[in-house]
């Protein structure tokens, strides 16, 4: 999760414009806050936390909206009051969330993750070009081949037999990406050594949060979504650790989870959820101890107690980030895919798959569509993941939950007839006939042979033999 961790800061950071200095804040800070919710949701106090393996960290879901209200002109402060107001919320809801959660089955959420990835590709596409427009080899073939040699070292790192290694590519490429880099005379770490070595992160570095409607209210949609992929992972991680989870244990993880969140703006970080990577290496490894998880979320604040450490990764070549970007955020998207994979379609699923992923398109592909519209608008609709997350739900409300009106098969969309198969193209077959590796085979092994339309009447007036019956290849034995 550490190649997860450090994208949200690095992503805002250069959105915000503030120095490599500040980056290396941002990421310290990141690491540090990642490490005190990680140990809330393992070891627990009264009412918070699960007690289970779960790693906690700056949650990938909004950074999509941070850029937004980065973006609109309120930095920083804007996006650290959004999220305080927003983490807020969600700490109330905390404990009623097992009721509305309903209302963000995986046809939401499924929308939701696909566009936080699509949402940030052009961040990976920017960040390959080089990442400051106005730099003279913006766009340039070698800060272009630069990405495209990260991207490669990643993908050749996944084809290993090596499952650590693997699991590791994306980090081990950009360390192989930026010592390339520094070979060709791209790398500029003459800012590493300024300032202190160790330092504890200072509160409010930015200063005071500023409070924008707009942001907020983006914000809040975005943590409800957190609510749900969070206790998707409680549950997810209860079930391999073979834990009891009922409802008082979720709403507990919850409140850490939001509660971290609350504390994060205060130490000049983002909201805080549960990495569902992890989860799986868990499911891989096989340890379920949540205080080996919770040594590793102590792990996580000694990081970020090192400042210099963010430094080094503020000073990793844009081009590199955006190499590994293409994959680490395209990974996102596939994840939000593989959770519509398990949505039926047989109704009006594909209405609110299809319209919620276009209009959350709409800002991606033109910037300026909402420029016509009240600043607060603009702010909670400029982003993708606000936009598609809005759609989702009202779609989902007016479509899967308010029932009536609804005419089976009415959509155009969903009026296409369930297979079926002609009642003489069974008529020659017989109890214990069965469909084996693509042949049809009969209750003694037998290989029937399928023939054409033509070559049947053929064979039965007589013009070309019957084929030879022959054991199929699993039955020669």
């Amino acid at each position: 999760m550490y190649g997860g961790i450090i994208a949200p800061p690095l992503i805002i950071g250069n959105a915000a414009g503030v120095s490599p200095a500040d980056i290396g804040l941002l990421v310290a800070c990141c690491l540090f806050v990642g490490g005190i919710a990680t140990l809330l949701q393992t070891l627990g106090i009264p009412f918070f936390g699960a007690q289970l393996p779960l790693v906690q960290g700056t949650s990938f879901a909004t950074v999509s909206t941070m850029v937004a209200i980065v973006n609109g002109g309120g930095g920083l402060p804007a996006v650290f009051g959004a999220v305080l107001v927003a983490a807020l919320i969600g700490l109330l809801v905390a404990p009623f969330f097992a009721r509305i959660i309903r209302f963000f089955p995986p046809v939401v959420t499924g929308v939701v993750i696909t566009m936080i990835g699509i949402s940030l590709t052009p961040v990976a596409a920017n960040w390959a070009m080089g990442g400051d427009a106005k730099a003279d080899d913006y766009g340039s073939l070698s800060n272009i081949g630069l990405a495209a040699g990260t991207l490669l070292v990643v993908l050749l790192l996944s084809k290993v037999g090596n499952a650590a290694i693997s699991r590791m590519s994306i980090l081990l490429a950009i360390v192989i990406g930026t010592i390339a880099a520094a070979l060709l005379g791209k790398a500029d770490f003459s800012k590493v050594s300024e300032g202190a070595i160790f330092a504890f992160p200072q509160p409010l570095a930015f200063g005071m949060p500023v409070f924008e409607i707009g942001g907020i209210i983006s914000m809040t949609i975005v943590v409800l979504v957190i609510l749900t992929e969070t206790t998707a992972d409680i549950l997810a991680v209860g079930e391999i650790a073979g834990s009891k989870i009922d409802s008082k244990r979720i709403a507990n993880g919850l409140r850490a989870d939001m509660a971290s969140s609350a504390i994060a703006p205060i130490f000049n970080t983002f909201t805080q959820s549960a990495f569902a990577q992890n989860v799986g290496l868990v499911a891989i490894t096989g340890i379920t101890s949540r205080f080996v998880v919770a040594a590793g979320g102590g792990i996580l604040m000694v990081l970020g107690l090192l400042p210099v450490l963010g430094r080094v990764v503020a000073a990793i070549p844009t081009p590199v980030l955006g190499g590994a970007g293409i994959v680490l955020f395209g990974t996102v998207a596939a994840s939000g895919i593989r959770t519509l994979s398990k949505v039926k379609y047989d109704g009006m699923n594909l209405v609110i798959v299809a319209a919620s992923i276009a209009f959350g398109c709409i800002p991606i592909v033109k910037a300026d569509f909402y420029a016509g519209f009240p600043t607060w608008f603009e702010t909670i609709f400029h982003s993708g993941i606000s936009s598609a997350a809005i759609m989702a739900v009202l779609l989902n409300l007016l479509f899967n939950e308010f029932t009536f009106g609804n005419t089976k098969n009415a959509s155009v969309f969903s009026a296409a007839p369930p297979r079926m198969v002609k009642q003489d193209e069974i008529c020659g077959l017989i109890e214990g006939d069965h469909f084996e590796n693509g042949k049809l085979i009969d209750k003694e092994g037998y290989e029937i042979p399928v023939v054409s339309p033509d070559e049947f009447e053929k064979i039965q007036t007589g013009q070309i033999q019957m084929p030879v019956p022959k054991l199929a290849e699993s039955q020669d034995h």
